[in-house]
């Protein structure tokens, strides 16, 4: 009799914290159907990279003394750096320079470690491609800079479109 009690008793705290999981679980529901999707609709949408978001990279021809830090640096091997010592100046003279964006981890080694600084992050993140070898870029291609992703129309509407969802939510909430 005595055990059929503490069986009893057992099932009930059992049932109880059976029951307090499921509200629990029920209670964290309703708190994300308040809650506005954050949802980006990508190809029509596009955020706004953060301050040091490591894009594409972008090469300064000029400034370059083809010191060969950067292949040193690079965890990769990766920078393709084809120079000429000239003689009479007793200086290296860069002949070409090539990134492969299918192999590149963007560490950002390169650019940090680059005594001329004449490499630099933009916030260009759209690299895909349907040939690998179209991510194979030279000097040429690294030179042009992409227009700056603040300027371009998508990304302000998404940050306006985020900002009156906010400013929504907030006159929902001063009106409970």
């Amino acid at each position: 009799m005595f055990s059929a009690i503490i069986r009893f008793r057992n099932y009930g705290q059992q049932v109880v914290e059976a029951a307090n999981y499921i509200g629990q679980g029920f209670a964290i529901t309703l708190d994300h159907s308040n809650r506005l999707p954050i949802t980006v609709q990508y190809p029509y949408e596009k955020n706004l990279p953060s301050e040091r978001f490591r894009g594409r990279i972008h090469f300064e021809f000029d400034k370059c003394i083809a010191c060969e830090v950067r292949v040193r640096v690079c965890p990769i091997n990766l920078p393709a750096v084809d120079w000429i010592f000239l003689k009479d100046v007793k200086k290296k003279k860069l002949r070409n320079y090539s990134i492969d964006f299918g192999v590149c981890i963007f560490c950002g080694n390169c650019i940090e470690y680059c005594p001329t600084n004449c490499l630099s992050m933009t916030e260009e993140y759209e690299l895909s491609s349907y040939d690998r070898h179209e991510l194979n870029r030279d000097q040429t291609a690294l030179g042009r800079v992409p227009p700056s992703a603040s300027q371009d129309v998508s990304i302000q509407l998404v940050s306006n479109s985020i900002k009156e969802k906010i400013c929504g939510q907030e006159d929902l909430a001063l009106k409970f």
